[in-house]
């Protein structure tokens, strides 16, 4: 098992050591706490992913839209530099 780098050793060291700090009353809490923020950290990335993927897409479209004009004013111009 291994999360963020860390392995099932040294997660067990973590967590003797915050159980030696914190207590058993509090470390459950501390553990909703941390858990809350790793599911906010999640969906903020998820939000970001769909974001960045639908503003690529309508980018692309865009792009898709504008190629035949671009084309045009550029075989224009080739045939003004022939003349």
């Amino acid at each position: 098992m291994n999360i963020f780098g860390i392995g099932l050793p040294e997660m067990a060291v973590i967590f003797t050591i915050a159980l030696l700090v914190f207590g058993p009353k509090k470390l459950p809490e501390i553990g909703r706490s941390f858990g809350k923020a790793l599911r906010g950290f999640q969906d903020a990335s998820r939000d970001f992913e769909s974001e960045f993927k639908r503003e690529a897409k309508q980018l692309e479209e865009a792009v898709a839209s504008k190629k035949p004009e671009l084309e045009k004013l550029a075989a224009a111009k080739e045939d003004n530099a022939d003349s």
